[in-house]
């Protein structure tokens, strides 16, 4: 960019800054509560709620509380939210087919709150580790994440939720060649309107400990998932998965997690054009809530400025558990 260079004093770059109407008139990027989507964690029971002691206020919530909760998103002006559950773990099996119940916990939610807040999108994870008793994406066989068959199984899962009244299918495993068969099975099925928001740039990070234990996942977990998350050292690697899951047929791609991958994020939206998430994922979450609890940070505004650096790197919508906060923030002004 070639820029106009102005000497002072007939250039003063604060003249624009010197009062509130003249920043939001030159402002380049806008934060609103239509940019985000929150992610909200279900378990059984009734009028339930069970704090997550790794991500201070965040609650897993019983099917009717979820639904008052995702009422005030909604009121909010939050477009859609995304149902993880918390699986009872006599339900978990090596195979994971809890997965396609179709009367599995996340299933009951996602028609629950369909018919609660019928004017809010409903987004669903696509992966095993909740079902599974080995705690990965995929399905284990003598000690390696096996990616064709595991793709059947989320075939199976994706379609159960959609059946569900589910409107995004969201995977989140990485395992090769999975959005173009959850694709084909959707349509063949009638779905064609159910979007996918790949995982598509989902990095082997050190972030997830907190949503690990928010899910249930975490304590059954055996070795790492380096196998098939991507590697943090790399950007090439990226595109190319990005490339791969539009060319089967997603219509929606993320970044995962956020703060530490801006320069990913910005990569992939300048290298295809396309609806480009990113997830401020659990450890993010935690980091600038328990600094916010202790006094080290304002809370609410290191929360707006992070999430500013996503629209910054070029984000059209940001999966947060700061949904509510920020949404509450923005509308005080």
């Amino acid at each position: 960019m070639d820029f106009v260079r102005g000497q002072f004093p007939q250039t003063r770059m604060r003249r624009n800054r010197w009062d509130d109407w003249s920043r939001r008139m030159v402002s380049e990027n806008r934060l609103s509560a239509d940019d985000f989507i929150w992610p909200v964690f279900v378990i059984e029971g009734d009028n339930a709620r069970e704090p997550v002691p790794s991500m201070p206020g965040v609650e897993r919530l019983s099917i009717d509380l979820l639904c008052a909760a995702v009422a005030e998103a909604r009121d909010l002006g939050i477009p859609a939210v995304a149902l993880f559950p918390n699986v009872d773990p006599s339900l978990k099996t090596p195979d994971a087919r809890e997965a396609w119940n179709p009367d599995n916990l996340v299933c009951r939610a996602v028609r629950a709150v369909r018919a609660a807040v019928p004017d809010i999108g409903v987004m669903c994870d696509v992966a095993l580790d909740p079902f599974n008793s080995d705690g990965h994406d995929g399905i284990v066989r003598d000690g390696e994440i096996v990616n064709d068959e595991t793709i059947e199984a989320l075939v199976k899962q994706t379609l159960a939720q959609a059946d569900a009244g589910s409107q995004v299918a969201a995977p989140s495993d990485m395992m090769d060649g999975r959005v173009g068969a959850m694709r084909r099975a959707l349509d063949a099925a009638g779905h064609q309107n159910v979007r996918i928001m790949a995982y598509s740039a989902k990095y082997a990070s050190a972030f997830y400990g907190p949503f690990r234990d928010a899910v249930g996942s975490g304590g059954a977990l055996k070795g790492d998932k380096k196998t098939y998350q991507l590697d943090p050292a790399n950007t090439d690697e990226a595109l190319h998965e990005v490339a791969l899951d539009l060319a089967e047929g997603a219509d929606m791609v993320m970044v995962k997690p956020g703060l530490p991958y801006l320069d990913v994020l910005r990569r992939v939206k300048d290298a295809f054009g396309v609806p480009t998430f990113v997830y401020n994922v659990s450890g993010e979450y935690a980091m600038l809530r328990a600094a916010g609890d202790n006094g080290w940070l304002d809370y609410e505004r290191v929360v707006l400025e992070s999430l500013m650096a996503f629209k910054r790197a070029g984000a059209d919508g940001i999966l947060t558990y700061s949904a509510v906060d920020a949404a509450r923030a923005l509308r005080r002004g």
